[in-house]
């Protein structure tokens, strides 16, 4: 990768964020809700995607497709995110819609 991220990803479902100056918006496909991961935790994404890297990085965000080639490659079912508030928090794009959709997974994996 050419460019300093602000998150890794680990095996594969897990994405790290690790830069409390950006913010990561994940997108796991157009249908499914987009997430913001702050360094205060999970929220629903509700503004206007970034239209470039550029405007991303004004605005303090990282957009992460979790489709990309350099992301997973593929849709995925449940992806877990290790935020900066030591919780590792679990997406179930299948309970969409519910309150398991988004639900912490692990206090403190540090």
């Amino acid at each position: 990768m050419s460019q300093d991220r602000a998150f890794l990803k680990s095996g594969r479902n897990t994405i790290i964020h690790k830069d409390r100056k950006y913010d990561l918006v994940i997108i796991n496909s157009e249908i499914h809700p987009k997430i913001k991961v702050t360094q205060h935790g999970l929220e629903p994404f509700k503004e206007e995607l970034p239209k470039n890297r550029r405007d991303a990085k004004e605005r303090y965000l990282e957009v992460v497709h979790v489709t990309s080639a350099d992301v997973f490659g593929e849709e995925k079912q449940l992806l877990f995110i290790q935020a900066l508030d030591g919780r590792e928090y679990k997406i179930d794009y299948s309970k969409i819609g519910t309150k398991l959709f988004v639900r912490i997974h692990q206090d403190a994996y540090m």
